[in-house]
């Protein structure tokens, strides 16, 4: 938990990604190093975009470009605690991605509300060019919600130092236990779109930089930073958390 300027997820993350194979999850700070006092007005850049790098966090990011913390969460769709990862590109700016998006038609003295824009259909999941693979053996304890922070993920039931294995060939880019609410945690980055997270491991088996295949054990099912022994397992595709059932083969 106070390893906060290594986590490329500010949790997770993520856990949260054109990062190359050593770039560490980074965690919010509330402050600190050379970051600006707090934004309370957002000067949006449109069209501009970032790639967050080592050690960032999203407040960092924000304050830096002159955007409060909230409207940049907001604009890419961030839930807290705020989860980003070491190579995620941000936009500074609002969805529409002009000057005028989101001004009025009506005139000033007008009291006609606009009219609301209609709902967007749900998008469909990305693609993967993966062939993804169970990382424990088990029975599934809970699904996936979208946009609820505390499920960004599935659980995996399972005995105590059974092994747990990468779902794809990729490298590791985080081990550790910074993050709060994750236990041992191992995340491991398979292209520059996506990640990986395996939580509340006994032990873990590989470090930072390790270069993995899929199948290959990287660590041991337990329950450190849960109430029973579990796999906490997500994928992540450009920081954000997709459904492991859409990707994982059918049991």
């Amino acid at each position: 938990m106070r390893r906060l300027g290594r986590i490329g997820a500010v949790v997770v993350a993520a856990l949260l990604l054109a990062a190359c194979g050593s770039s560490h999850v980074v965690k919010r700070s509330a402050g600190g190093g050379s970051q600006r006092g707090p934004v309370t007005v957002s000067t949006p850049k449109y069209g501009v975009t970032t790639t967050v790098q080592r050690g960032q966090n999203l407040y960092r990011i924000a304050t830096d470009n002159g955007i409060t913390l909230h409207d940049l969460a907001a604009w890419n769709g961030i839930p807290p605690p705020y989860t980003i990862y070491p190579g995620q590109r941000l936009r500074l700016y609002p969805g529409g991605g002009s000057a005028t998006a989101g001004s009025s038609g009506a005139s000033a003295g007008s009291s006609k509300p606009p009219p609301r824009p209609a709902p967007r259909p749900s998008a469909p999941p990305p693609s993967s060019p993966f062939a993804w693979h169970w990382p424990v053996d088990g029975t599934l304890l809970s699904r996936f919600v979208p946009g609820e922070p505390t499920r960004q993920g599935i659980d995996i039931a399972g005995r105590e130092g059974a092994p747990v294995r990468a779902a794809a060939d990729g490298v590791v880019v985080y081990s550790g236990s910074g993050l709060v609410g994750y236990g041992e945690l191992v995340i491991v980055k398979h292209d520059e779109h996506w990640l990986s997270a395996y939580g509340h491991n006994r032990a873990r088996l590989v470090k930072e930089g390790d270069a993995v295949k899929s199948g290959q054990q990287i660590a041991e099912l337990g329950h450190s930073g849960a109430a029973r022994d579990m796999l906490h397992f997500e994928i992540r595709y450009d920081g954000k958390p997709v459904d492991p059932l859409h990707y994982l083969p059918k049991r």
